[in-house]
């Protein structure tokens, strides 16, 4: 069956690809795969291998040759509706309340993008309600918590249009969890531990118990009252739950709930010195605000079953439990501790320095919010894990801002020629766009002596070339020989004969020096615009003009 095998999987690759402008992506196309091929269930690492190497192979092809071969394969694709086949499953449930709970260290960035849009995509097709739970319990000395990530993380959503309807803040709640700290210890759930970080561990690989497991109850209680009266300093004492110490996962093994950080915290400031582990707050906390759906990466599925045995401790309904995949974009490093550090040294500029996929710098460049959206719900809930080049968000981008963005001559590091021959001077109009008429042109005056790129300077010596929308030339040295001015098959760049300065910040925060046309003073701040053979940017500022680079 393996050629049948081969021809399911390039059918669909074929169809990814031809749905986003050419480029096919591994996950979606293994999500139909899986689901049709029964001999691919069987082997799953092998489907993938074989897909990656299809979609490869697929993406090398003109997208019209794609129509052509798809349309053999698969002729009914073409008579479907041309909207995106929906990949998200639908939940359970008459009233549905989720929360998205990001962790104030910064603000959110590309990869936590997936968490934040399936949360709302789920909540707005269910008519339900969507929580916002800053998940600011003290976290670790590598993730600092940050004062401004908290109003950084609400502009963002707000950009992408996300809709919450409530505000928590785990540090507003620490009551809460002392409540049910003692609960717990006072059903025999719970212990509280002195030993040493390197003796818990051991005891954990080996599955021993804890000398402390065997405590009473009322020491128990004595001791977390010690805890958090201060008697203990940090690493000294610790609360963990009771677990089976033979789980084949030795890190379920008697976890820790609770330990003590003296660290201040922004909001809450030397308040508390005894704070909660995620799984234990989440327990309370999901069970506490009603939560129907909880959705996470598969990498957590251990603190689905911490939260579940907390459940069952308390005799609490389990809410359903949604997974999907990790998602990344190929050759894009994120990590906002070690953005943290470059920003506070200056080798960042802050965190619209379009190094740190923020959304604040994602905002900056012009990907647009809608984009975004498509991009990400574009993978549904595949568990599979991910990895696309960039180009497949900006493909998405690219949709949204084509007919939008007005375009201009842009001259990166500029060499002046001087033209040689025949030729009428006046000026040329060159249209804003070539697909609206109805926006006019703009006019470019010809001259002598004109600027052109200094990398079509140095590659295309002793080469014809055309001034796009002027002459023909051949350029020798400095010069440039006139050879007509007729439209040919010739390589076309920007020239001007004169500019306003320019800058352009690309992605990897390198600056590119130019002149653009003078008609760019009638371009306002935070336009959207194309430098022709160049890429789309949004300008930023105009004296002189300064633009953050989008994508080609």
């Amino acid at each position: 069956m393996t050629e049948e095998k081969e021809e399911i999987i390039r059918k669909y690759a074929l169809r990814n690809a031809v749905r986003h402008d050419g480029e096919a992506s591994v996950g979606p196309v293994m999500s139909k795969v899986m689901g049709e091929c029964e001999e691919c269930r069987d082997d799953p690492q092998g489907t993938k291998e074989l897909i990656e190497g299809i979609v490869e192979e697929v993406n090398q092809i003109a997208i019209e040759d794609q129509k052509e071969e798809l349309e053999e394969l698969m002729p009914e694709f073409f008579e479907e509706s041309e909207e995106e086949e929906d990949q998200l499953p639908d939940i359970e449930g008459e009233e549905v309340v989720m929360r998205m709970a990001p962790y104030p260290s910064g603000p959110l960035h590309i990869g936590n993008s997936r968490m934040v849009i399936l949360n709302d995509e789920y909540v707005k097709r269910n008519d339900g309600k969507l929580i916002l739970f800053f998940d600011d319990t003290i976290g670790s000395k590598e993730k600092k918590l940050q004062h401004y990530a908290y109003d950084m993380i609400k502009d963002g959503l707000d950009w992408l249009g996300v809709d919450y309807h409530e505000v928590y803040y785990k540090s507003d709640r620490m009551d809460i969890y002392y409540e049910y700290a003692e609960k717990i210890l006072e059903k025999g759930e719970a212990y509280i531990c002195e030993c040493s970080a390197e003796r818990l561990q051991k005891n954990r690989r080996e599955g021993e118990e804890c000398p402390h497991r065997s405590q009473s109850v009322e020491k128990n209680l004595k001791m977390w009252q010690a805890m958090l009266d201060g008697a203990y300093e940090e690493g000294e004492a610790v609360m963990r739950i009771k677990t089976d110490m033979q789980h084949p996962n030795p890190a379920f093994r008697d976890r820790v709930l609770f330990r003590i950080c003296n660290r201040e915290h922004p909001r809450v400031a030397n308040k508390y010195h005894v704070w909660p582990l995620l799984e234990f707050s989440w327990a309370i906390d999901d069970h506490l605000l009603g939560m129907t759906h909880i959705l996470r990466g598969k990498d957590l599925v251990m603190e689905d079953q911490m939260e579940e045995h907390i459940w069952d401790i308390f005799d609490w309904d389990a809410p359903e439990f949604l997974h999907y995949g990790m998602l990344r974009l190929k050759d894009v490093h994120l990590s906002k501790s070690e953005f943290q550090e470059k920003i506070r040294t200056g080798e960042m500029s802050g965190w619209n320095d379009p190094r740190t996929w923020s959304l604040q710098s994602l905002r900056r460049r012009g990907i647009q919010p809608e984009a975004l959206r498509d991009f990400i719900l574009g993978f549904g809930m595949s568990k599979t894990d991910i990895e696309v080049p960039a180009s497949k968000l900006y493909a998405e981008n690219r949709k949204m801002i084509d007919s939008k963005a007005n375009r201009y001559f842009f001259v990166p590091e500029p060499v002046k020629i001087t033209l040689e021959g025949d030729i009428e001077l006046d000026e040329v109009e060159v249209p804003r766009h070539p697909d609206h008429e109805e926006r006019g042109n703009r006019k470019i005056k010809t001259a002598r002596e004109v600027l052109i790129p200094k990398k079509e300077w140095e590659e295309k010596q002793g080469e014809e070339i055309r001034l796009k929308n002027f002459c023909n030339i051949k350029l020798d040295g400095k010069k440039g020989v006139i050879t007509g001015s007729g439209r040919r098959d010739l390589i076309k760049i920007q020239w001007l004969p004169e500019g306003l300065d320019a800058e352009v910040e690309m992605p990897d925060s390198t600056v590119v020096t130019g002149k653009v046309e003078k008609g760019m003073s009638s371009v306002s701040e935070e336009e959207l615009i194309q430098f022709e053979r160049f890429g789309f940017v949004k300008v930023q500022g105009k004296e002189p003009v300064f633009a953050c680079y989008a994508h080609s």
